[in-house]
């Protein structure tokens, strides 16, 4: 963004990577207006808390599908393509908070579609985020159900399960807990150390002598194989659309890369340990969640326990979606930050809304592993690559017109690799996850939309 000299005092200064600039602290927010005593303080979250919730949108359904993703690529195609995402996005991330501090009246992806495209590019972009996260509900109520059939050994239909976990989203939506994300992790960790100790995973022949039967180097992976497995891989990192709302909600917004690396590091880190242990004592039998991979015994405790955590990341994503839908429609009001009527209906409505479509999005698309890659390629990648290079563009593109650099010069070619990427990732990865749900439909029967079949046993 280019200033001219006699506004410099009054604008911050560039962010480096360690210090995106500090927000003077005043009565107005450029974001929630005037915030009062009458009403909620939106800007609260210190920087520890922004590491967590930004854990939390990164770290929950998306581990539970990197060892099958893993068992699609091989070992080392898919730790090169799970770090390779894992930069990109932590650019991507990185971006978001420079371009906050720049642009404060920035809230969602949809006011960056606006600075980028004018109105259509809100519209667009504002609805993708929308959709992204209400199929990510839906995963996480998918997820629930599963859970549900574990530990009670699919005593009712599935769908009923989906509407139970829908009911729990609805109820608990309204408010915001992340105490269950320590729990969520340390399950997953008890089932990457009891597949290490059980004699053979949980789907594997049980008659004839056990080799992990896994691959360094996928032989026979097809285009279809392949692209769904990186489209995985992007769910897994894909909580970057949420960091607009969490950053505009930090007391100290300064701290903001602080709490992004602390995140994206121990994501990475968990991800790649996760994945390759899994995977190394599973080989082909890797269940998909994940935590179906060890032994009955196992499964069944670690979903048990699980469980609290999935309801938490489901809630977590229909409090993100009804947030988002909330602000943008009481924006500039006094019912925004007013413990008023039209605040709580308007609030308790986009709840509600939110988890009616998260509901039936499950119940259509009842496997998991399908769901995510699905989501993950037509929601994630336009969430977490392209815009993020349009953003470093529209600050920075001006700035070439005078003094063109070498660095000006690289930057510009990574954004164009980073669209490019992006573009093919998207319309690749939803034809080949729509190919996949199609084929699960014909080769399993049972797995229907809104299927009574045991969803726990894949």
């Amino acid at each position: 963004m280019n200033m001219s000299p006699d506004k410099k005092q009054d604008e911050p200064s560039t962010p480096t990577a360690f210090d995106v600039g500090q927000v003077n602290e005043s009565s107005h927010d450029a974001v929630f207006g005037t915030i009062t005593e009458d009403g909620p303080n939106y800007r609260s979250v210190g920087w520890l808390g922004t590491a967590v919730l930004m854990m939390k949108t990164q770290i929950g359904l998306g581990v539970l599908s990197i060892p099958v993703a893993f068992d699609a690529l091989g070992v080392v195609p898919g730790v090169i393509c799970l770090c390779a995402i894992a930069a990109i996005t932590t650019w991507s991330d990185y971006i978001i908070g420079v371009f906050k501090l720049r642009h404060r009246e920035v809230y969602g992806i949809d006011d960056v579609g606006e600075l980028l495209l004018g109105k259509p590019g809100r519209i667009v972009l504002g609805g993708a985020f929308v959709l992204w996260w209400i199929f990510v509900a839906g995963s996480g109520m998918l997820g629930v159900s599963i859970g549900l059939n574990a530990v009670s050994s699919h005593a009712t239909c599935t769908a009923v399960y989906v509407a139970v976990a829908a009911i729990l989203g609805f109820l608990f939506g309204m408010m915001l807990s992340t105490r269950c994300i320590q729990a969520n992790r340390l399950i997953v960790l008890i089932v990457t150390v009891a597949v290490g100790i059980e004699d053979r995973p949980s789907a594997a022949p049980q008659d004839v002598v056990w080799v992990p039967d896994y691959e360094i180097v996928k032989s026979d992976v097809s285009f279809t194989d392949a692209i769904t497995a990186v489209s995985s891989l992007v769910f897994a990192f894909a909580g970057t659309p949420a960091f607009f709302s969490i950053a505009s909600e930090m007391r100290e917004p300064r701290h903001y890369n602080r709490s992004l690396i602390i995140c994206q590091s121990v994501v990475t880190g968990y991800y790649l340990v996760i994945g390759i242990v899994i995977y190394y004592f599973c080989g082909s039998y890797v269940s998909s969640p994940a935590l179906g991979s060890a032994g009955p015994t196992i499964k069944i405790v670690s979903y048990g326990f699980a469980l609290p955590g999935l309801i938490v990341s489901t809630l977590l994503f229909v409090h993100i979606t009804a947030k988002y839908i909330f602000v943008r429609i009481l924006g500039n009001s006094r019912h925004l930050v007013a413990n008023t009527v039209i605040h709580w209906a308007v609030w308790l409505g986009c709840t509600l809304g939110t988890t009616i479509i998260a509901y039936i999005i499950a119940s259509a698309i009842p496997v998991f592993s399908d769901l995510v890659s699905l989501v993950g390629a037509l929601l994630g990648t336009p969430m977490c690559f392209q815009p993020m290079a349009g953003m470093w563009l529209y600050d920075n593109w001006g700035k070439g017109k005078n003094n063109r650099t070498t660095k000006w010069f690289i930057m510009v070619a990574w954004c164009a690799f980073i669209i490019a990427a992006g573009t093919f990732l998207m319309i690749g990865g939803t034809y080949g996850s729509i190919v996949t749900i199609m084929n699960t439909y014909k080769e399993s029967g049972g797995s229907a939309a809104w299927s009574c079949a045991d969803n726990s046993s894949s």
